[in-house]
């Protein structure tokens, strides 16, 4: 090796290599963040899709036209869909959260359905419901931290200012949207 030759000392090149991990410890769970928020508009879609194509073909098909409607009814129309993920037990995942799943049961008698996140991170908080409160009759949001909060109903204004303070840190939230 020629004496005139010069480099980086071991020193400077452990430096910027610590320098660069620095930067990507901070900055990886910032961009999940954002790759988790930019979700919540096409799975809120998705989703109302399903409500429509659900309301549309109840028709007047009774006193009870959502008697026994469930989460396979969810699974078959989004088997083909890229926001949504079937599983093979036939849940369905939202992607909003970490293993969060999408569930779909009748209430009041079959007059209505319930609409229900698990699993939500607060990221989704409160677009999620304010995609979806078009849709939904009410809506209630908890966590696992604290109450339920109904945030949509009769007498109740939507607020996203409330979905959000409803919300807790984490994929630990949930929405149920009633919907008749």
């Amino acid at each position: 090796m020629r004496r005139d030759q010069r480099g980086f000392s071991l020193i400077e090149v452990s430096i910027v290599t610590a320098i660069v991990l620095l930067i990507a410890v901070i900055g990886i769970p910032a961009i999940g963040g954002y790759v988790m928020e930019n979700k919540v508009p096409k799975v809120g879609q998705e989703l109302a899709r399903f409500v429509m194509h659900t309301r549309v073909n109840a028709g007047t098909s009774g006193e009870a036209p959502y008697d026994g409607i469930s989460t396979q009814n969810l699974a078959a129309l989004v088997a083909d869909s890229t926001v949504l993920t079937m599983t093979t037990d036939g849940s369905v995942l939202h992607g909003l959260g970490s293993g969060g799943s999408v569930e779909i049961e009748p209430t009041d008698g079959g007059t209505g359905f319930l609409l229900r996140l698990r699993q939500v991170n607060h990221v989704a908080c409160p677009s999620i419901a304010s995609v979806l409160q078009r849709v939904a009759d009410r809506i209630i949001v908890s966590s696992d931290a604290g109450p339920a909060q109904t945030v949509k109903d009769a007498n109740i204004v939507y607020s996203a200012l409330a979905a959000e303070s409803a919300c807790t840190k984490g994929d630990v939230n949930q929405f149920v949207f009633h919907v008749h």
